[in-house]
């Protein structure tokens, strides 16, 4: 799908809200709507399309005309009261005010004298969350990169006792910048031992021992685009009880990625593993969401949590990631992206073995 496509889908939810315009003020959101990638930018969408254009400032005035040739752009700051005040006056334009502050609004208030403006949130991330086939590609060679990168480093004994938290999360991330990633999607949480039961732990000096779980959360960006999977492994011979804990988590997973079907409920999905994990005692050591949407964000729309709102939808790219963690002892959580197909289940683009590796 082209940049002009994708306005024009907005359009046509612009003129469902009663909407002239939409100024667009969060970055990726602007990347999606014209192509552009600079650090400062803002563009408006019209339900007309000879009212759009795009704002930014003098440093990227050739990036501007390069990624987006079939946009007028405005070369002005701050270019979010600089593209409002190209509206029309008594037109209504809406805002996202997730992405405005309260001074930026105030600002984007005072370029606009005549024109009415309403809030409008998530119109252009409801359309994110819909993935088009190049997205799809994107996302798949992110994780596709982001996989190859871990079992590079398995391959090469990288995960060995001895080794800090630290060193091993480096190493996969300068193997994921070795392959073409311009970088990781987050920094990587690579927790050992009892740091395996902080479910967002960062890495450390501590070393890797000998009967440790390992959780290593990670990702590649590729082309604006982002992965995300975790697994989790044993240094050496794995104790009864991380076994029993990783065949918990992975039964969780399983019953998440049936429960991820085009229409299903949001909460549904996130009960259908939350279920399996509470049924064997352990609903206090699930303490987050089953998953997310990933796309140009590695956090976005949809959100399967106990608290979400909507239905999945077919063309989605949502991870489940079901974890458990016992303070003190450890925590195994398996992280697995699909993308939601219409008809049937979930297309898996990790393809990284889920069953628990002793290395």
């Amino acid at each position: 799908m082209s940049h002009p496509d994708r306005r024009d889908r907005l359009r046509t939810v612009l003129r469902a809200a009663g909407l002239d315009a939409l100024l667009v003020t969060d970055l990726l959101d602007v990347r999606y709507l014209t192509g552009f990638t600079g650090s400062n930018a803002a563009a408006v969408i019209g339900a007309d399309p000879a009212g759009d254009l795009l704002c930014t400032d003098g440093r990227y005035r050739l990036q501007a005309a390069g990624q987006s040739p079939d946009l007028d752009v405005v070369i002005d700051r701050p270019s979010g009261p600089a593209a409002a005040a190209r509206v029309p006056a008594g037109s209504t334009l809406g805002y996202d005010s997730a992405g405005l502050t309260v001074d930026g609004l105030a600002a984007v208030r005072d370029a606009t004298p005549g024109r009415r403006l309403l809030r409008a949130p998530g119109l252009v991330g409801g359309l994110r969350a819909v993935k088009d086939a190049a997205e799809v590609d994107a996302v798949r060679r992110a994780c596709e990169l982001a996989d190859t990168a871990l079992r590079g480093l398995l391959d090469a004994g990288g995960l060995i006792p001895g080794r800090t938290e630290r060193e091993v999360a480096l190493d996969l991330e300068d193997r994921m910048r070795r392959l073409g990633a311009a970088g990781p999607s987050f920094e990587t949480i690579l927790a050992a031992g009892p740091n395996s039961a902080v479910p967002h732990h960062r890495p450390t000096g501590a070393e890797l021992r000998r009967g440790d779980l390992v959780k290593i959360d990670f990702g590649a960006t590729l082309d604006g685009y982002h992965s995300d999977t975790t697994r989790t492994f044993c240094l050496g011979p794995a104790a009864g009880w991380q076994r029993e804990l990783h065949a918990l988590v992975d039964a969780a997973a399983s019953a998440g990625r049936a429960a991820l079907l085009d229409g299903a409920v949001v909460t549904d999905v996130d009960a259908a593993a939350r279920d399996v994990v509470a049924d064997a005692g352990h609903a206090d050591e699930f303490p987050h969401g089953l998953g997310h949407g990933v796309g140009l964000a590695v956090h976005e729309a949809p959100w399967l949590t106990r608290t979400g709102l909507g239905t999945v939808a077919a063309g989605q790219l949502v991870t489940v990631e079901p974890g458990v963690y016992l303070e003190g002892r450890g925590g195994v959580r398996i992280e697995d992206l699909l993308h939601v197909v219409a008809g049937g289940p979930p297309v898996p683009l990790t393809t990284l073995p889920r069953e628990l590796v002793e290395v």
